[in-house]
């Protein structure tokens, strides 16, 4: 059996119980090095054989898969946050697929939840957006057709920006077209991690900021009004509204 762990954004304590134990017990582990934070291994069994990724090419990626089941080792694969966003995990498992070996996927916290918690926000402010757009910019990876970062600003939503900090002249310069030139944005390097930075701006400046800062990987950038300080209060807690679990009630 084969176990795909969303490994968290960096801070050992936000692996998942689940994923600890699947790590603490297996055989083989094989781990996205460049990313992960080690420590999350700390717990391995004496004797389990630890790849990095980092160094790897799919096919070895899956031949170590692929030896470990035949002998009936326990294999835990571990990606950084949760491995459906950029994870490259769905090209492992149809391998896995076409092998006829089992496999599981443990959810992890994704680092633009860690983000939000260490900037101390919420990204769905009633009044302000309700929708939260995770996207990258375009690089050796291209952008699928209508998916160009000037097409998703055009909804002036909530902006989740993977694997692109190190674009941000580009990145600023196509967000103005769209969004006010005051818009916050917030830069978050390697958060929930000891080293976490945290750089705030405006798309005017927050290019510089975050060069002042020496980040250059390894960081979110967020976009949007969530990070001011005007928003509507929600209907959930309003007295006056009524749900399925209490009656409103009139002053």
């Amino acid at each position: 059996m084969v176990s795909f762990i969303g490994a968290g954004p960096g801070d050992p304590e936000l692996l998942t119980i689940k994923g600890k134990k699947i790590i603490d017990s297996a055989d083989v582990i094989i781990y996205a090095g460049s990313l992960v934070n080690p420590q999350v291994l700390a717990g391995a069994k004496e004797g389990a054989v630890i790849y990095n990724s980092a160094t790897m090419h799919l096919d070895e990626v899956i031949d170590v898969m692929k030896d470990a089941e035949s002998k009936g080792l326990k294999v835990a694969r571990v990606h950084t946050g949760d491995p459906a966003i950029y994870g490259a995990h769905r090209e492992q498992m149809d391998r896995l697929d076409e092998l006829g070996i089992e496999y599981e996927v443990i959810p992890g916290v994704s680092s633009f939840l860690a983000t939000a918690a260490a900037l101390k926000k919420e990204y769905t402010l009633p009044g302000v957006s309700q929708t939260v757009i995770l996207t990258r910019m375009e690089g050796r990876t291209p952008m699928p057709p209508k998916e160009k970062l000037i097409d998703l600003a055009q909804h002036n939503a909530t902006m989740i920006i993977f694997l692109s900090v190190g674009m941000l002249d580009e990145m600023s310069a196509i967000l103005r077209q769209a969004y006010r030139p005051t818009t916050p944005v917030a830069v978050v390097y390697k958060a929930s991690w000891e080293d976490q930075k945290i750089v705030v701006g405006d798309l005017t400046n927050i290019a510089e900021r975050v060069k002042a800062a020496g980040i250059h990987k390894t960081a979110l950038t967020v976009v949007g009004d969530f990070l001011g300080d005007e928003y509507e209060l929600s209907k959930l807690y309003d007295k006056t509204f009524t749900t399925e679990f209490r009656k409103g009630v009139t002053d």
